[in-house]
């Protein structure tokens, strides 16, 4: 269910808004910075650089001027909080994935809901909540999109089966490249290893999952993972609790 959106000011970007599983916002970019927040579900920002997704426990931000498009997994709710240009209490110039805590989720809920942007409350809100950004965690839930066609043949592949266990010199053989080559294109590229990018894209694929619902011993075995077991640690390194409690937030 794709629809599409204007550049818009901060003032127009503070909203809350119910997205059915599945839904798309189409390409668009704000003049205003954005913090996009998912109090329910999964969602993720695509650019031209990547993909970077964020449960509830997360939060995203989006410059000003970056072009970017949105994709729900599950039933999501989005609360969306516009900053004018004078305000980047990150100082961070590309997207990034954000830690959320309690404080932090419940003023973007608050801040966010209608009537409160411009009343004396909601400046108060906004003082405190750009004082919890400050302190918020960067968290390294980016995938990297690859240029090169050799290596995005071989992303694509994984993409489309995140399960595929095959070594990178397996993989590179089915793109008509080495590893020696792939490996090198990771690093440049990338900006990481290949297994680390790897993982990268089953936490993705893996969150996207949960969101939907599929059982947790399921979601291991779909993403790549040998047990079940393998994959709860992963998560719990990542995103500091285990798939179960994932869903229950």
């Amino acid at each position: 269910m794709p629809y599409s959106r204007q550049s818009r000011s901060s003032s127009d970007l503070t909203v809350t808004r119910p997205l059915p599983a599945g839904s798309t916002v189409s390409e668009h970019r704000h003049e205003a910075h954005q913090i996009v927040y998912a109090g329910r579900g999964v969602l993720a920002v695509t650019t031209a650089a990547g993909t970077w997704v964020a449960p509830a426990t997360r939060a995203l931000w989006i410059p000003a001027g970056t072009g970017h498009r949105h994709r729900a997994y599950g039933p999501t709710v989005l609360h969306t909080v516009g900053l004018p240009l004078g305000h980047n209490p990150l100082g961070l110039t590309r997207p990034a994935v954000l830690t959320v805590g309690p404080l932090l989720r419940e003023l973007l809920i608050a801040y966010s809901s209608p009537g409160a942007e411009g009343t004396p409350e909601g400046r108060r809100m906004l003082a405190v909540l750009l004082d919890q950004l400050r302190r918020a965690p960067e968290q390294p839930l980016h995938l990297p999109v690859p240029r090169d066609p050799r290596l995005a043949a071989v992303a694509a592949l994984l993409d489309a089966d995140p399960a595929d266990g095959r070594a990178l010199g397996e993989l590179g053989r089915a793109a008509g490249a080495g590893e020696r080559t792939l490996s090198r294109l990771c690093r440049e590229e990338l900006g990481m290893t290949f297994p680390q990018w790897r993982t990268q894209l089953r936490l993705h694929h893996a969150l996207r999952l949960l969101a939907e619902d599929v059982p947790v011993t399921a979601v291991a075995h779909r993403c790549g993972w040998a047990s079940a077991s393998a994959f709860i640690d992963v998560f719990r390194r990542t995103f500091g609790h285990t798939p179960a409690a994932h869903h229950r937030r």
